[in-house]
């Protein structure tokens, strides 16, 4: 039996997805979260085989949530979302991820790529992944997209230093980096840029 956590702000979509993953003789849906905060305190307690990730949720999105997930447990994630941004198949890669596919596919594939992961094996969208090889690459640091992400809600230059343990001078070195490499003049334009490109 393939022991799997849901994790989905969407309360509609994520009932539904567990009720129709239910059916599934070897699939038990063990724990369904609405954040990724919720996902990542009930992965660490359960031990999940899989979890099953929104990309969009509030507070640690899906990519993050994996990431803390991956240097933890031995979970295998797999992210879903309805905007596959390029650049965002890149981080989640890059943290570990096992699968990343659209919310458009149907329950019995979901379930298909469940098992394909279980076993050790990988997943990604054949459209998403051609998407990205054609995709601009970010002109920004691993650190400076770390310090975009960590103040893309507003967050000030001290939060964002506790955030990521850095010196508040080196959080507005970094900021003042950014602004210049992408021809912006604020933070708040840098960040949605890069939410738009799929850097973050």
């Amino acid at each position: 039996m393939i022991r799997v956590l849901l994790a989905d702000d969407e309360g509609m979509i994520r009932s539904a997805l567990a009720a129709l993953l239910r059916l599934e003789e070897d699939i038990d849906v063990i724990a369904e979260c609405a954040d990724g905060q919720e996902a990542v305190a009930e992965a660490l307690r359960l031990e999940p085989d899989v979890c099953l990730l929104d990309l969009e949720m509030p507070g640690l999105d899906g990519v993050e949530v994996a990431e803390r997930l991956n240097r933890a447990i031995a979970t295998r994630c797999i992210v879903v979302t309805r905007h596959a941004r390029p650049g965002v198949l890149r981080r989640a890669l890059a943290s570990g991820v096992a699968g990343f596919l659209p919310k458009s596919r149907g329950a019995d594939e979901v379930a298909a790529i469940i098992r394909r992961v279980a076993e050790g094996g990988r997943y990604v969208d054949p459209e998403i992944a051609a998407d990205a090889l054609s995709d601009e690459r970010s002109p920004l640091t691993d650190r400076e997209l770390d310090v975009l992400r960590a103040g893309r809600r507003g967050e000030t230059t001290n939060q964002i230093a506790r955030i990521l343990s850095l010196a508040p001078g080196t959080v507005r070195n970094h900021i003042s980096v950014v602004l210049s490499k992408l021809h912006v003049s604020t933070r708040q334009q840098a960040a949605i840029m890069a939410e738009e490109r799929g850097w973050i």
